[in-house]
């Protein structure tokens, strides 16, 4: 019997269990499907870094059936894509991890019902996450709406424990297949490196040098204090599990606190996955009432790095060269859009997604509308970042900013505004009380 393995989020061999699935069926085909619809709106990092992922897969499965086949990529609507596949080479199944996204679940449901129309099945094996989407719920049935309750009652759940990859797996091909994109590299833009291997070295260094100093160093962008692991996660080159197994047992400060990080993932998945509205409205429908303002040049200002605010302008430059930027930063810069500049949070929630490497829709989203104010915090409005004293306290002596913004190099005080487009003690005092309108 043959099987197909439809990669989607789950770019590795190891601890892979819809791979796992897929062989114990025969032989396998190791799928991709380069899907117009994610493509096409994927920014320039995204692309060049799937690319890369992509390539790494592709060696590892050539590696293992000796250095023939590989994976196999389409390119076309997955409707028609993976049941050309699996008919190709009569596969009565095709293995995936389950995708708990708005788009990623309809696109499962329509390619599960194209497959059923030859008798072919579609089998879900495990996720993107530890404990997937609706797992984790109240006593009544209901989900978390709350960050705290839901990472205690995370963390009781508990998750399996990692999977060997397959043995001696029968990697099969088929014709009409494509290249993976090789595309051309804009000037400044540097990204990681990509693939299972590496993230597991990345991973494995982190654990060794930088776990200890982690609830110490984390908020500190100017520091090498972040794991940084966040591309690896959304790709699924490694999967969250396989790093709480190798945090299990270590008690230190960094090991709780970077646990709790990867909760806010999966919490983040969990309330995506119940108001799947939420990838472009907001989560607390009350604040699409506040008064915005229209976007124009200093949106632009924003996106280039030209606010006038030191801390905010390095985190804008360090997204376009890097495809990245520091979870601190991304408050501050967040913060500064809604509150200082008055617009809505999908402006820069569409930026970050366009330029993130590591950008995954549950995370951005509810990222961006945390710091908003209309997200899945109890009253968080009023606070609005202040970006002079965030950088002040973070960035103390001023390595992140004199590294992003050169002309900055040699000030005394790199986090005195320079030519700052608005006041932001003025448009703190104005954001309030656009807020207390609403409020009344």
């Amino acid at each position: 019997m043959t099987a197909v393995m439809w990669f989607r989020r789950d770019l590795r061999l190891g601890d892979n269990p819809a791979l796992v699935e897929a062989a114990a069926d025969g032989a396998v085909l190791p799928l991709f499907v380069l899907d117009p619809a994610l493509w096409g709106p994927a920014g320039i990092s995204r692309r060049l870094y799937l690319g890369d992922s992509l390539r790494a897969l592709d060696a590892a499965i050539r590696d293992r059936k000796g250095g023939s086949g590989g994976l196999q990529v389409v390119r076309g609507d997955p409707v028609r894509r993976v049941v050309l596949a699996a008919r190709a080479v009569g596969a009565e199944r095709v293995h995936v991890a389950a995708d708990y996204g708005p788009y990623g679940s309809r696109r499962d449901e329509a390619v599960a019902a194209a497959l059923a129309e030859h008798d072919i099945e579609l089998v879900r094996t495990g996720s993107p996450y530890a404990v997937a989407p609706d797992r984790v719920t109240k006593d009544d049935g209901t989900p978390y709406a709350v960050f705290t309750p839901f990472s205690r009652a995370w963390a009781a759940h508990g998750w399996r424990g990692p999977v060997d990859p397959p043995r001696g797996v029968d990697f099969l091909t088929v014709d009409d297949t494509t290249d993976v994109p090789d595309l051309a590299r804009p000037d400044g833009l540097s990204l990681p490196t990509a693939g299972e291997a590496a993230a597991r070295r990345r991973w494995q260094s982190f654990l060794d040098d930088r776990l200890g100093d982690y609830e110490r160093d984390r908020d500190r962008p100017g520091v090498p204090g972040t794991s940084h692991m966040s591309v690896h996660l959304k790709w699924g080159e490694i999967h969250p599990r396989t790093m709480l197994a190798d945090l299990s047992g270590r008690t230190s400060k960094g090991a709780t606190s970077y646990r709790n990080e990867l909760a806010w993932r999966e919490f983040y998945a969990d309330v995506l996955h119940q108001r799947p509205d939420t990838a472009r409205d907001y989560l607390k429908p009350e604040f699409a009432k506040m008064d915005y303002d229209e976007p124009g040049h200093q949106l632009d200002r924003w996106k280039q790095g030209r606010t006038g605010f030191p801390v905010v302008d390095a985190g804008m430059r360090q997204l376009r060269a890097t495809g990245w930027m520091h979870n601190r930063v991304r408050m501050i810069v967040a913060s500064f859009l809604v509150k200082d500049l008055h617009l809505e949070w999908q402006h820069g929630a569409r930026h970050f997604m366009q330029w993130l490497v590591d950008g995954d829709l549950a995370s951005n989203q509810h990222g961006w509308q945390w710091t908003a104010g209309c997200g899945t915090d109890a009253a968080p409005y009023f606070r609005v970042f202040n970006p002079v004293s965030q950088g002040r306290k973070f960035d103390p002596d001023g390595a992140y900013v004199r590294a992003w913004v050169p002309e900055l190099a040699d000030a005394e005080d790199p986090h005195e505004p320079v030519d700052p487009i608005v006041d932001h003690a003025e448009e703190r005092r104005e954001a309030l009380a656009r807020w207390e309108r609403i409020r009344r």
